[in-house]
Parts: C-alpha cells; sequence; structure tokens
C-alpha cells in the first residue's frame, strides 16, 4: 500500500482480487468492501446517503469477510444500491455493520462491471505487527 489508500486490486485470471488494509479486522474489512466498489465504480462518485444494516456470523475472519462481501453484493442486487462508506464492529463471530450508499445511477456511476460474489479464493485475514489485512477474489 502507498499513500493513504487503504484498499487495492490485485490481477487474478478473469476475476479481481480486493485486498483492505487497516490498524482494526474492521477496517480492513471495510476497505476490503471498498476496494470491491471499486471494481463496480470510483468509490468517491457514491454518496453515503442511505443507511443499510448488515449482519453475519460466522466461525472465523475469513468465512466471515466472505459473508459480509455476498451480503453486500445482495443488497447491491436487491436495492440496485452502491456503497462507499461502511461502519462496523465484529465481537466474537458476529458483524453487524451498516452500509452507506445510494441508489445506482447508471450516468453517474458508469459501473464497469457486475460483482456476483465473494470467493474463497486467495482468501485470506491477517494480523502482522499491528497491522491487518483481508483479501479475496471476487468474481465479476
Amino acid at each position: 500500500m502507498s499513500g493513504d489508500r487503504a484498499w487495492s486490486h490485485f490481477r487474478h485470471q478473469a476475476d479481481v482480487g480486493i485486498c483492505g488494509e487497516g490498524a482494526t479486522p474492521e477496517q480492513a474489512f471495510a476497505n476490503a468492501a471498498i476496494a470491491m466498489t471499486a471494481v463496480i465504480t470510483a468509490p468517491q462518485r457514491v454518496r453515503p446517503e442511505q443507511p443499510v444494516s448488515l449482519h453475519c456470523t460466522a466461525p472465523d475472519l475469513e468465512l466471515l469477510l466472505v459473508d459480509f462481501l455476498n451480503a453486500i453484493v445482495y443488497e447491491m442486487a436487491t436495492r440496485h444500491m452502491l456503497f462507499s462508506r461502511f461502519d462496523l464492529s465484529i465481537r466474537d463471530g458476529r458483524l453487524d455493520a451498516i452500509a452507506w450508499g445510494e441508489a445506482l445511477d447508471p450516468q453517474r456511476h458508469q459501473p464497469a462491471v457486475e460483482v456476483k460474489g465473494a470467493s474463497y479464493t486467495e482468501l485470506e485475514v491477517s494480523h502482522e505487527n499491528g497491522h491487518w489485512t483481508a483479501r479475496c477474489v471476487v468474481d465479476v
């Protein structure tokens, strides 16, 4: 990571790898979600106007990351929304989040692709030297 951007993409055949980083698992997860939005459109184009609650449970952080990202994909598809801000807490295998976004505006958002879901490919949530990383491949 360089500069102040806490998310990135990495190459993976026909799909896209996403990576979020942060001082806490919550920051890493939120930045991974922003990286997923960035697969579709520039996150700064998405106004954080409408809150949507998300709740997930899983036995470990890796599975929780996939469940969280797939919950966002579901909300994007069913509500026809995009999200650019994520406030979340993780405790005892439970993630509670508020995703902030707005209705999809094809002219303003200019979506590049549709994310179909997060996968277990290259799935990793790690903690090293006080720094958290959350990454996986998303199907497009």
